[in-house]
């Protein structure tokens, strides 16, 4: 995968709680979904989300971060040390929700996708 998790920072805190991610390669974010869900044993998680974030059309270049804030706030990039860029990202939510034991954040690639509407 061409984007991955490096860490949960500020787990449980307000306005601070934020997802890190680092691009392995140029990508666009449209094709990544953050799911927020909870281990069940040591080596399981579950199949139950808590929360989903699906991340919308923006191009990122290799070895630039991508970090996901959880509360509010409005997106912006920055230069980083190792050249790249920082791109700040704001999900809006009201609440942390890395904040239990056994919370986790689980990445997922789509490439392609199919939906139905009830009509």
């Amino acid at each position: 995968m061409n984007l991955q998790i490096v860490q949960i920072l500020d787990r449980g805190v307000p306005n601070k709680e934020r997802l890190w991610l680092k691009a392995m390669a140029d990508i666009n974010l449209k094709f990544y979904i953050v799911v927020v869900t909870t281990y069940i044993t040591p080596r399981t998680v579950s199949n139950n989300p808590k929360y989903t974030f699906w991340f919308y059309d923006k191009n990122v270049k290799a070895g630039d971060n991508v970090v996901l804030c959880t509360g509010k706030g409005v997106s912006s990039e920055s230069p980083n040390p190792s050249g790249g860029t920082n791109h700040y990202i704001y999900w809006g939510l009201p609440d942390t929700v890395w904040n239990k034991t056994g919370d986790c954040a689980i990445l997922f690639e789509i490439n392609t996708w199919a939906a139905t509407k009830y009509e």
